[in-house]
């Protein structure tokens, strides 16, 4: 799978849209699908912007990207399952348009970047499908909803748009080890941004200031895209789990929680750290900081291939519940917490998510009509396979809207000691979150982010 000095060799190769159509493919056929068919797939269509002529912001579809590798909009593939041909059809050279952006990739050029079979332009896609169903027998299969008007199926018996989007959701959550180089990549760039802002912070005198850093830094390695809306969240600002407004001016707060990652070739790091904003923390910041590594340290020991991240989950509370209960926030006992749920006032979230071409990447199987709210916003559930890239992010939380209402209810209100939780609320939140590579015998870390306190202090006091 590569390792964190070798992964700029591997991506000297070409994504593996040939090995991902196979994969896709075989479970098609494993899952009742025709041996003989067709796989069909659309790149994302280029838009203007509403009421302007302005080209939209361009997000390839991910679906259509892990079967060819490729970035360009109005683009179309197909992959025939009996033959194992795959085929990308790229835009025709407009003349007109030239004038104006350029050449664009040539059919000579698409067959040296990508791993495809053949490559042709888009003015032949029909006829490439009235070709490849010679047989009266083979089915198309498609996504609904991204399959274009002037595209016709006529000469296919069956048209299946009901296996292909499942296909590839399951098959992306394990990852190749070109994939895995990607996260890499994405997780050093990041990594860069989150050291610049540790060491801008100091001086920093809003938000808005410490989000432009670590933008910056991800532009600067040619990390375009971010691969979520930051959340750059001073003091109290870090109890609400998806902040965006950053845009706080920074006074007495004690610290910033920045959760912040960019993409690389479409895959995404996804990475958070919570320190001091002056390089000192208070008495109650460092211990709940010291409560969410340990939570993190015991979550992360623990995977391997085929662990129940349901159960993984369940040990982030239990550590959770044991450090409350030593700084007097929580009272009573371990084993009756737990049962009632009152650690999720201080984690209302789960403890992670697959990762990979989105943030909140598929194949989850999550229950949010779960009625056990500890496992209600888990995105994950199950066993986690070898080569799946895993989040692990357990955080601490003092949201009075939240926790406030646990106060109101005497079943939960006898497990809080109130007095000790008002020291608390300055704290505003603290999590902690790296990117785990699922292994057969254990686990990976594909985050080299600082996180032990030292280290930490000493980056941010050098700003």
């Amino acid at each position: 799978m590569g390792t964190a000095e070798d992964y700029e060799e591997v991506l000297k190769g070409k994504y593996p849209a040939k090995a991902h159509a196979k994969k896709v493919a075989d479970w098609i056929i494993a899952n009742g699908g025709d041996k003989t068919g067709t796989i069909y797939l659309e790149a994302q269509k280029s838009r203007l912007l509403e009421d302007n002529d302005e080209a939209a912001p361009f997000r390839q579809r991910r679906f259509f990207y892990y079967l060819s590798g490729c970035n360009l909009s109005d683009s179309y593939l197909t992959y025939d399952i009996g033959s194992e041909k795959l085929t990308l059809f790229i835009p025709p050279i407009e003349p007109d348009e030239v004038i104006w952006s350029g050449l664009p990739m040539t059919v000579e050029e698409a067959k040296q970047k990508y791993d495809v079979d053949e490559v042709k332009t888009t003015v032949e896609v029909n006829s490439h499908l009235a070709s490849t169903s010679t047989s009266a027998q083979t089915t198309i299969f498609a996504i609904p909803e991204q399959v274009s008007d002037d595209i016709t199926f006529l000469s296919y018996k069956q048209k299946n748009f009901d296996l292909l989007k499942s296909a590839i959701e399951t098959c992306r959550v394990t990852k190749s080890d070109y994939e895995v180089a990607l996260l890499r990549k994405a997780n050093v760039i990041s990594t860069a941004g989150h050291i610049n802002v540790m060491k801008a912070a100091p001086k920093a005198k809003n938000e808005t200031e410490l989000e432009a850093v670590f933008i910056k830094s991800c532009l600067e390695r040619n990390a375009k895209n971010q691969s979520y809306h930051s959340i750059v969240a001073t003091g109290e600002n870090g109890a609400t789990l998806h902040y965006t407004p950053n845009n706080a001016p920074i006074e007495n707060q004690n610290l910033l929680l920045l959760d912040a990652g960019c993409e690389w070739e479409n895959y995404c790091a996804d990475i958070t750290r919570t320190f001091p904003l002056k390089g000192e923390f208070t008495d109650e910041s460092l211990g709940i900081y010291k409560i969410v590594q340990e939570m993190q340290k015991q979550t992360i020991a623990v995977l391997k291939e085929g662990v129940l991240w349901d159960g993984v989950h369940e040990l982030a509370h239990k550590v959770l519940i044991d450090g409350l209960l030593k700084l007097g926030i929580l009272k009573g006992s371990a084993d009756e917490i737990l049962k009632a749920r009152t650690s999720v006032a201080f984690m209302p979230h789960g403890l992670g998510h697959y990762l990979g071409m989105d943030t909140h990447d598929t194949g989850g199987n999550a229950n949010y009509q779960d009625t056990d709210s500890m496992f209600k916003y888990l995105r994950v559930r199950g066993n986690l396979p070898a080569r799946s890239v895993i989040t692990v992010e357990p955080g601490c939380y003092f949201c009075r809207f939240i926790i406030e209402p646990y106060l109101k209810d005497p079943k939960q209100a006898k497990y809080i000691d109130k007095d000790v939780l008002d020291r608390y609320w300055s704290v505003g939140g603290v999590r902690i979150e790296d990117n785990i590579l699922i292994t057969k015998d254990g686990h990976e870390n594909l985050t080299p982010t600082p996180k032990e306190i030292d280290e930490v202090l000493k980056i941010v006091k050098s700003g």
